[in-house]
């Protein structure tokens, strides 16, 4: 048996869904993602690049006291940290290479292309061109990354001594924190 209300409520339930995707916040998602600092011109990322991840790191910087023809010195080699996004949830993690990789387990290698001394109690500010990148087994978060920008450094300078002869070999791990913008 035809019921007379049931085209008014097919159309009623029609414009309920339709004035659901007309208010919802298109603009969060089409909406641009900026550093919010300012950025020194050797560290600005080219146009046709969109930044597409913040991760917030926590770490240290590990040295390592070493021996030359000129002395001693401490030297990096290599980062480890965790990166947050902005809830404070774990989405990246950093090492040596220097490498990030994502919670999917794709990756990207960075390799230097500028550095900045914003604080001299702080490592440099660095722009990152991708050198290698990989699917990880779940996705691709970090797969197309063309860039990574190190901005807003606090810490993880070497340490100011105790590299000496006697303590060649050693290593040091020195807390830092840093933001880290991942582009395409």
């Amino acid at each position: 048996m035809f019921n007379s209300l049931e085209p008014r409520r097919m159309l009623v339930a029609g414009l309920v869904v339709l004035a659901a995707l007309l208010t919802t916040p298109q603009a969060a998602h089409a909406k641009q993602i900026t550093p919010d600092v300012d950025v020194p011109a050797e560290l600005q990322v080219g146009e046709g690049n969109s930044l597409f991840m913040v991760g917030h790191a926590v770490g240290v910087q590990i040295y390592e006291c070493t021996a030359s023809t000129s002395g001693t010195a401490w030297t990096l080699l290599a980062p480890r940290a965790d990166l947050y996004d902005h809830n404070g949830k774990l989405i990246a993690t950093h090492f040596g290479g220097p490498t990030w990789q994502a919670n999917d387990g794709s990756w990207v290698v960075g390799k230097k292309e500028a550095a900045v001394i914003v604080d001299r109690t702080a490592i440099a500010w660095l722009k990152l061109s991708a050198a290698s990148k990989a699917v990880g087994p779940d996705g691709d978060r970090l797969a197309r990354t063309t860039f990574i920008q190190r901005l807003n450094t606090a810490g993880g300078l070497p340490p100011a001594s105790g590299c000496d002869t006697i303590s060649v070999g050693t290593q040091a791990e020195v807390p830092y924190t840093a933001d880290y913008y991942f582009w395409r």
